[in-house]
């Protein structure tokens, strides 16, 4: 893939994605009061859950692929565009802001979910265009 903003979506239009800014399940534009955000050198995809995938369970593991940046752990106002972290929303909501590429999304309900992972610069802010994806998937009960 060769875009710096990956998105899957399962039923979703770019209508709703472009809806999806604030507090409708897009993280809010946090450009900085420098005003101007770098741009990334890199993609991040969801590996799993795969978009359209039906989970049995209240757990999933979620893999992500981040390729041309890497992860750091330091937060930093010297940002670079091929180093950051990852936010990770689901259903909108802040779940996590990790330095890792796997973790487990426990106590899911069941019925339809949304996964979104963004990677952000070191100061926690997005970079721009947006390097982010998303992929939808079903919690069976």
């Amino acid at each position: 893939m060769h875009g710096r903003v990956v998105i899957a979506t399962l039923g979703l239009t770019s209508a709703l994605v472009s809806a999806a800014c604030g507090d409708s399940g897009r993280p809010p534009s946090t450009t900085g009061a420098g005003g101007d955000r770098p741009s990334s050198t890199g993609t991040v995809t969801i590996v799993s859950p795969a978009n359209g995938d039906v989970i049995d369970g209240t757990n999933v593991d979620l893999r992500v692929e981040l390729e041309d940046a890497r992860i750091v752990p330091q937060t930093t106002r010297e940002i670079s565009p091929d180093e950051g972290h990852l936010h990770v929303y689901l259903d909108g909501a802040l779940i996590s802001m990790t330095e890792g590429t796997e973790q487990e999304v426990t106590g899911l309900t069941p019925g339809p979910h949304r996964i979104q992972v963004e990677f952000v610069a070191a100061d926690h802010a997005p970079f721009d265009p947006r390097v982010v994806t998303i992929a939808a998937f079903e919690v069976r009960a």
